[in-house]
């Protein structure tokens, strides 16, 4: 059987481009992955950040939807305490009815930003602390047996939207066990813990009403092109970029060369930052499905979610491309 494979879509907004830009990117990477075999494609809630795009994230889910047909469509995810789950219930539960057994629902607990961001998003320092009471409460909206007496989510009830728990330390392993759901693990950018979450999430696993087994999606990063030499120079780029953004958040800091920006990657800290993207295949086709196949049986994943790192779209849909047809999931893409 092959093994499903999915995209995660950070809808960059690269330098020199605007967020309408990344919008029409999105499209065109869903469609992509529709038209080679993916199984869904998730977008992940941020705030206050310039280079990414999604941080109305049921919106994006829509508008996406909307240009395409089959492949499933999800958040990966919405950070829950930044939200009343009613909220999120309606507006999923809109996105089922509009678009039917082709919208999921991830959820983690993490910010999505820094402190003041928080504080602009009114989100309560203590909300993560409701993190497990909150999906509950959700879970009902959409099952239509509400927790809240009185209170029902229309649209929602009754849609069923299936949940993920999202995670990158061992809260959302055993949360995701408890309470019966898939589970996905954010080994693209927090790799360090993924073994001990993988186990703990299998042992405590108990079956639900939504799931019988465990189910578990791990993720990592892919730049596949035809020259490996190529690739290469692209990962190059993003392990920069992504460094650069580390370090130079807030409107004082400098501006970095990349040869200062590749000293640093040789010192302790910036080999840290340079371990987030860990999980990452570059090369040919055969060297990102070598590097994928090897991954996901040392996890015993059920299914790999992808994030296409290339800086360019085209770049970034080739990649979607030539990985498909090396990890065997559609026979062929254009030349």
């Amino acid at each position: 059987m092959t093994l499903p494979l999915s995209l995660l879509d950070l809808a960059p907004i690269a330098p020199g481009t605007t967020a309408k830009e990344s919008f029409e990117g999105s499209v065109a990477l869903a469609q992509t992955a529709e038209r080679t075999g993916h199984t869904r494609v998730w977008y992940a809630e941020h705030h206050n950040m310039p280079s990414i795009a999604s941080s109305a994230t049921s919106v994006l889910i829509g508008h996406v939807a909307g240009k395409t047909s089959t492949i499933r469509l999800g958040s990966g995810g919405i950070m829950l305490p930044n939200h009343a789950p009613l909220t999120i219930a309606e507006q999923f539960g809109t996105l089922a009815t509009l678009y039917p057994d082709r919208i999921d629902l991830g959820l983690g607990r993490a910010p999505g930003s820094d402190q003041n961001t928080m504080r602009a998003l009114r989100r309560d320092p203590m909300s993560a602390e409701s993190f497990p009471q909150d999906i509950v409460e959700l879970q009902g909206y959409l099952s239509g047996e509400s927790v809240i007496p009185g209170v029902q989510a229309v649209p929602g009830g009754g849609t069923n939207v299936p949940l993920y728990i999202l995670g990158s330390s061992l809260f959302g392993a055993k949360l995701a066990a408890a309470l019966g759901l898939p589970y996905a693990f954010a080994s693209h950018f927090a790799p360090d813990a993924l073994m001990d979450a993988i186990a703990i999430y299998r042992r405590e696993f108990r079956p639900s009403a939504q799931l019988e087994a465990p189910h578990l999606i791990v993720a990592a990063n892919a730049i596949a092109a035809e020259d490996s030499a190529d690739a290469h120079e692209q990962a190059t780029i993003i392990r920069r970029a992504r460094v650069r953004m580390m370090i130079t958040r807030g409107p004082h800091t400098p501006e970095y060369t990349d040869a200062q920006i590749d000293d640093f990657l040789t010192t302790p800290q910036g080999a840290q930052l340079a371990n987030m993207m860990k999980h990452t295949a570059v090369g040919t086709p055969t060297e990102v499905r070598d590097y994928l196949t090897d991954f996901a049986t040392a996890t015993g994943a059920d299914e790999l979610i992808i994030a296409h790192a290339s800086s360019q779209l085209d770049d970034r849909l080739r990649s979607v491309e030539l990985t498909a047809v090396a990890m065997g999931i559609t026979s062929a893409v254009a030349a």
